[in-house]
Parts: structure tokens; C-alpha cells; sequence
């Protein structure tokens, strides 16, 4: 019961987000329903194909489409009460990436995954919806970004929700420590502008310097 009420709540602020973006690249009525369905339905689609479930569950049921639609709808009458647009879409998307990696882990874990596949299952799960999103309104995806760590909160979020649910710690806790760790761990990259690290420019001619000043260091 848990894990399905998560589910529609990362499926609603993945919709939102993508909403959101739709409302800042002027789209019509249409194109943000359909931008905020695809977010918001995105990752799981992903997570259940790598899980041999087919079709996949997000098409059956009229749950799911309504969820995304009531998100879409609320964000197309009342964006402007969302303040920042920018600052909106990221937090949202974080959230949305911490909530939908927890639970897309655990629920690979119920599929009898080992853990490591469950933990990678649930990083796609929390960026396959916010991928989509970016790569239809003709934007480079947040994970390729200007170094912006998006995958390392996912992933140690996701590898606790697997950690805590294997050591015997119960579904509840799994997910509130893997989401809470990858949401806040997340915020905190943002606030600081924490950045993965960029490739050298001649990393060989660093090292051979550094044995050349070691080598011509005077011997004491």
C-alpha cells in the first residue's frame, strides 16, 4: 500500500516538473499534458521493462494517467503560484528523481533482483522520466549537465532503500531513509554547487612534473 500511494506521489511531482517546463518553453495546452504524462510515467516504463514486466504496469489501470493529468492540470490554471519556475522545477525534480530511485529499488528487490541490479534499477527509475523530459523540449539531460551530480544522490539513495530493506529494517524504513538521503543529499549539491569532476587537460604531463620536482627535491 505504501509503495503504490509513493509511486502516484513521484509520478504527480515528476509532472509537475515537466509541467513546469513545458509552461517555460510556451507550450500549448497539449503539448504540457503531454510533456507532464511522459515525465511523470517515464521512469517507471523504464523500470519495467528492465524487469521483464510486460506490458508495463503503468498502462494498466486508469490510475497512473490520471495522476500525471491532475498534476499537469493544476500546474497549467496555477504556475504562477510556483514562484520561481527554475528553482521549482529542481527541487521538484529532486525529489521526484530521490523518491522514484527508493521505490523503484525496492521494487526490484521484490522482484528477486540481487541487490546491486536493484540499485541500478532504481537510478533508472529516478532519472529515466527527468531524461525523456529534457531530451523533448530540445535540452541537454540534467545527468550530462555542466557537471551536475544528479546520479551519485540517486544512487546512494537507492543503495540504502536496498541496504536498510536486507538488513531486516522493514519497507517503511527503507524507503524514508534512501529518499530523505538521496532528496536532501541532492538539495545540498545544489546549495553548495558541488560539481562532478571534469576530465584534465594533459593529466600525464601533470604527473611527470610532479615526479620531476620530487626527483630534483634536494635530499636533506
Amino acid at each position: 500500500m505504501l509503495l503504490s500511494v509513493l509511486n502516484y506521489v513521484g509520478m504527480a511531482v515528476f509532472a509537475a516538473s515537466g509541467a513546469l517546463i513545458g509552461v517555460r518553453k510556451r507550450l500549448d495546452a497539449f503539448g504540457i499534458w503531454t510533456l507532464a504524462v511522459l515525465t511523470g510515467l517515464g521512469g517507471g516504463v523504464a523500470r519495467d521493462l528492465l524487469l521483464g514486466i510486460t506490458p508495463p504496469t503503468t498502462f494498466k489501470g486508469w490510475e497512473n494517467l490520471t495522476v500525471t493529468s491532475v498534476a499537469a492540470f493544476v500546474v497549467f490554471f496555477f504556475h504562477p503560484q510556483f514562484g520561481s519556475l527554475r528553482r521549482t522545477v529542481d527541487v521538484l525534480d529532486a525529489f521526484g528523481v530521490a523518491l522514484f530511485a527508493s521505490t523503484g529499488a525496492l521494487l526490484a528487490v521484490h522482484a528477486d533482483t540481487s541487490p546491486l541490479a536493484a540499485a541500478l534499477i532504481g537510478v533508472t527509475t529516478g532519472l529515466g522520466g527527468g531524461i525523456l523530459r529534457d531530451v523533448l523540449v530540445n535540452e541537454v539531460p540534467l545527468l550530462l549537465r555542466g557537471g551536475e551530480l544528479v546520479a551519485v544522490p540517486a544512487l546512494v539513495g537507492a543503495g540504502l532503500t536496498v541496504a536498510v530493506d536486507q538488513a531486516g529494517g522493514g519497507e517503511v524504513w527503507a524507503l524514508v531513509v534512501g529518499t530523505s538521503v538521496a532528496f536532501f543529499f541532492r538539495v545540498i549539491v545544489m546549495w553548495r554547487g558541488w560539481t562532478a569532476p571534469y576530465a584534465p587537460d594533459n593529466a600525464w604531463a601533470g604527473i611527470a612534473g610532479l615526479a620531476r620536482r620530487r626527483r630534483d627535491r634536494p635530499t636533506p
